[in-house]
């Protein structure tokens, strides 16, 4: 998420923020009404990508939080506990979980990209 964040940051045009001090705008509010907006997809895409890497993290879960039901047990690690004590009924139903968390995240991010299109169709005909 870092990397990514910090790319959207990276591309903003300076020329903004300095035209935004030299008419006397405040540091918080070119922050939070220039940087952050501007920012925005680059921030929503490293949080998604951190997301799905927290939905599918098995290995340092079980190496470094262990493996404790209801603590530190993720998804992914219970189905593989499921299954290795035979109850595949449970496994699928986590799977399931996961498979309907991702679909409406997946739903989610094409209604959001069809709405900033439209949004942008409509400021450009403005």
């Amino acid at each position: 998420m870092y990397r990514t964040t910090r790319g959207a940051f990276e591309q903003l045009d300076n020329n903004l923020i300095y035209a935004a001090r030299t008419l006397g705008v405040s540091e918080q509010w070119i922050f939070w009404k220039l940087i952050i907006p501007l920012s925005g997809p680059g921030i929503i895409a490293g949080t998604i990508l951190a997301f799905t890497r927290a939905l599918g993290e098995f290995g340092a879960t079980v190496m470094l939080a262990g493996n404790i039901p209801g603590k530190t047990q993720t998804m992914s690690v219970a189905i593989y506990t499921a299954v290795q004590a035979g109850n595949r009924q449970l496994a699928y139903k986590w799977v399931a979980i996961i498979c309907i968390i991702s679909l409406i995240t997946i739903l989610l991010m094409n209604y959001w990209s069809s709405y900033q299109k439209r949004r942008q169709q409509q400021e450009v005909k403005l």
